[in-house]
């Protein structure tokens, strides 16, 4: 999820340092920030195995601390995957994650411009996309979609929420109170989310897949702040 190493450059992540300590607790996180966590991991997983064969390869952007890695692994033994996060330290986490798997997954430190061409049978990007400025989104999905085959499925989830105030300031207290931030801290929380992250309302969202030519967009998940989309190449 949170990602920023400060560099600038297409489709690269804005990432606030994942490095060290925060890396290794990275996986307390989203199972207590995240509505569904773990049915989102499972939601994402069956649409998927509806297009993806046995033996499938999938593209996994933002594989930063391995919790879907591992989740897809465990649930499709014959699938192989390729990780792309900028965060080495996060994929230091990520390789302990999944070690059990870990002839079938390989990880890169890199940004989409730098993942493998494919073509890939799926792919997925889920908690990444809001540190993703608004500027690189579309190149960002051009890139996905460039390395799936042919009515590949694409799985996104981030968060997603009304942009025009009160609305958009509603929302950030509500995802802030959810993730049990502590009083003293909600305020400053609060404002890092409301100036550090890139957050297009759903509607937003959904044209942008539609213009990187992604067809049957389809709102499969939505968890307080949070939405979840299926797409196809």
């Amino acid at each position: 999820m949170q990602r920023d190493d400060g560099r600038a450059g297409a489709s690269r992540l804005v990432t606030p340092a994942f490095g060290g300590a925060h890396a290794s607790l990275y996986a307390e996180g989203p199972p207590r920030q995240v509505p569904g966590f773990a049915a989102l991991h499972r939601m994402t997983s069956m649409l998927l195995a509806e297009h993806v064969a046995q033996q499938g390869r999938v593209l996994v952007l933002g594989a930063g601390g391995g919790l879907e890695l591992k989740a897809l692994a465990d649930d499709h033994p014959g699938w192989s995957f390729d990780g792309i996060d900028p965060s080495a330290e996060m994929l230091r986490v990520a390789a302990d994650i999944v070690g059990a798997h870990s002839g079938r997954i390989r990880l890169q430190e890199g940004y989409i411009d730098t993942a493998p061409a494919g073509p890939f049978d799926g792919a997925t990007c889920l908690l990444t996309f809001h540190f993703v400025p608004p500027e690189q989104r579309l190149h960002t999905l051009l890139e996905i979609r460039r390395r799936l085959a042919p009515g590949a499925p694409f799985v996104v989830a981030h968060l997603s929420f009304p942009q025009a105030e009160p609305e958009r300031s509603r929302w950030i207290a509500r995802h802030v109170a959810f993730g049990g931030t502590d009083p003293a801290r909600a305020e400053s929380a609060r404002q890092a989310i409301a100036t550090r992250l890139s957050i297009l309302s759903p509607e937003q969202d959904e044209a942008l897949l539609r213009e990187a030519g992604f067809s049957n967009v389809g709102l499969f998940y939505a968890g307080l702040s949070f939405r979840g989309w299926v797409a196809y190449a």
